[in-house]
């Protein structure tokens, strides 16, 4: 049966409120914008008769979520309002208890450590592949897996990061395959990858491959509101009902009426994209890749896996630097990194046009007279790890009860961290809290200090400290 994507009930019916001229005596107390003098609020709405209830969808939410589930093929499909990070946590608490062994990827957001540390899981971490085109970390290797199945066989769940923040993708089908040969679900954070469902000219989606549980930014891809999620479920290995138990603790109990429009709406955007409109913004982005690479000699554009991405450098310069002077002249990459900066395009429909040409003259303009530059020192490679998957140093019950203290970061290696160190964006711990510092990540956190890099995290690296666990015969 085919279903019309073009509809958007819940849209629909936050417009069919707004046009009956209502008077608010509910929350919220903008009272429709009237407060504020701003009309757009009269959509920021609540749970009114009509409007649905994102905990117990019954009508339009239930039909926007149907909706979503056929566009993906799920069993199920859920709209999250706090972001992928509670979906990320809601997927480890269904999935794991106190206890159980958990794979997962050492390179993954920290919003899963947060969910793993919450279920009071053990983390097996996971080394991943270097991606040598990007210069940057990939995902674990099939014989990795294999590996940390035969090392924990009675592992509850593995969560995977798939594409990668870069665009990047790696076999994670065969991964899959591997994991539920043993009965354990595949849990994946796609957070950059709601949008592959556009056009066979995308990577295929986790979700496609057979992993259990997908979790995607819609923001991020899709034009959604920021905070605006989907949660995927395919099978019968995972529980629904738990999942929706943790997706109802985790949530706000005031679900934002914006954000679940936007993902009505950017479900439908998704769901009503033709070949044609695919066809053009696809080669929209070549062109303007093409013009981008021609500007400078020193200009060098690396294309991902996933077209809507592509990594650019400048030859001598850092990506921080290259950000900040992008910056100079109104453009804004996404993120930058010691190497390079990335751009993520719009996923175009015909009808839209995008400023490519206007970012060029900018672009163009800033490097005039810009000469050709030495070659940047030789780039970064991590050493191979001893280790294709390690443990923390500590469990949880030991990091709560040990005391911290802040050291130098030339006397830490060797001690274990007592905070998260997390470069942001991407959003990936460098270290993990529990995690024993080593030589090569103290270099890599110099050097990102001495970059500008931001950096989240409790630390005290600009006076070069960090925090780590007192030793037993420290503490008070």
């Amino acid at each position: 049966m085919n279903v019309d994507q073009s509809k958007m009930p819940l849209v629909q019916a936050i417009n069919n409120h707004i046009t009956n001229d209502p008077i608010s005596f509910h929350v919220p107390g903008h009272k429709n914008g009237i407060l504020t003098g701003n009309p757009s609020q009269k959509g920021d709405l609540t749970e009114l008769t009509g409007l649905d209830d994102l905990h117990d969808a019954e009508g339009p939410i239930e039909e926007a979520q149907a909706l979503l589930s056929d566009l993906y093929g799920s069993t199920s499909s859920h709209f999250l309002v706090n972001g992928s990070t509670s979906g990320n946590m809601a997927a480890i608490l269904a999935t794991c208890t106190a206890g159980d062994y958990v794979l997962v990827q050492r390179n993954c957001h920290k919003s899963v450590w947060n969910g793993i540390r919450l279920a009071g899981a053990v983390p097996v971490l996971l080394e991943p592949e270097w991606e040598e085109k990007g210069e940057s970390v990939l995902g674990v290797s099939l014989e990795t897996i294999k590996e940390a199945l035969e090392a924990f066989p009675g592992a509850k769940a593995c969560v995977l990061t798939y594409p990668t923040y870069y665009g990047f993708t790696y076999p994670i089908d065969g991964i899959i395959g591997e994991l539920h040969g043993q009965g354990i679900p595949c849990i994946v954070d796609e957070a950059h990858g709601a949008h592959f469902q556009a056009s066979d000219e995308f990577p295929e989606s986790a979700l496609a491959l057979g992993a259990d549980i997908v979790i995607q930014s819609a923001h991020k891809m899709l034009p959604a509101m920021t905070m605006g999620s989907f949660l995927h479920i395919k099978g019968s290995r995972v529980d629904e009902v738990r999942v929706k138990e943790y997706l109802s603790m985790l949530q706000s109990s005031s679900p934002s009426y914006p954000i679940m429009a936007s993902l009505d709406y950017a479900r439908s955007y998704l769901g009503t994209m033709k070949p044609s409109d695919v066809a053009k913004g696809l080669a929209d982005i070549s062109w303007f890749i093409s013009e981008l690479d021609r500007l400078h000699p020193g200009l060098k554009v690396i294309r991902a896996d996933d077209p809507l991405k592509v990594l650019v450098r400048f030859t001598g310069w850092s990506g921080y630097r290259l950000q900040k002077k992008l910056e100079e002249i109104g453009v804004f990459a996404e993120l930058a990194d010691p190497r390079q900066v990335l751009l993520i395009f719009p996923l175009m429909k015909e009808s839209v046009d995008f400023p490519y040409g206007e970012a060029l003259e900018r672009v163009r303009d800033m490097l005039e007279g810009e000469m050709d530059a030495e070659e940047m020192e030789e780039t970064f490679i991590p050493p191979a790890p001893i280790r294709s998957y390690s443990l923390l140093s500590m469990d949880w019950k030991e990091m709560k009860d040990r005391e911290e203290e802040a050291v130098s970061l030339q006397s830490a290696e060797g001690r274990v961290s007592s905070q998260m160190v997390i470069p942001y964006p991407p959003g990936i711990p460098l270290l993990l809290k529990g995690e024993a510092i080593t030589d090569d990540v103290i270099g890599r956190l110099k050097e990102y200090v001495d970059m500008g890099a931001a950096i989240q995290g409790r630390h005290e690296l600009k006076e070069k400290k960090i925090y780590v666990f007192k030793e037993l015969e420290e503490q008070s």
